[in-house]
């Protein structure tokens, strides 16, 4: 079994930046991918955008490209990621997710673990 533990979020101010880091604990880690999304009060769960594991390739909702970079360490089974200009909007709980094969990386019904989420809130 994986587990997986998103941290790094907390209160930040708008226009700063946050890093949140993602760690895989269990066996034998190796993902076709890993994303992140977030989830304000309210609102339904919202795809950020993902990274596969090997190839280090990104992709970003359209609506995150710009601000949201997503990273990842292999030695460390890690994921990470960097947001800038950080707007109330962004406060939300931030998810980060792995899938064994290829999926459709919006569709969140798809993934095979989940993290328990880290809580990001930014002041005005």
């Amino acid at each position: 079994q994986v587990q997986l533990e998103e941290s790094g979020g907390g209160l930040v101010q708008a226009g700063g930046s946050l890093i949140l880091s993602c760690a895989a604990s269990g066996r034998t880690f190796s993902p076709y991918l890993m994303s992140w999304f977030r989830q304000a009060i309210g609102k339904r769960r919202e795809f950020v955008g993902r990274i596969t594991w090997s190839g280090r390739q990104t992709y970003y909702s359209d609506s995150m490209k710009g601000r949201f970079t997503i990273s990842r360490d292999t030695a460390k089974n890690t994921v990470y990621l960097l947001i800038n200009n950080l707007k109330p909007e962004d406060t939300a709980t931030y998810y980060c997710a792995a899938a064994l094969r290829q999926i459709r990386p919006e569709e969140a019904l798809s993934y095979d673990y989940w993290g328990q989420g880290t809580q990001v809130t930014v002041s005005s």
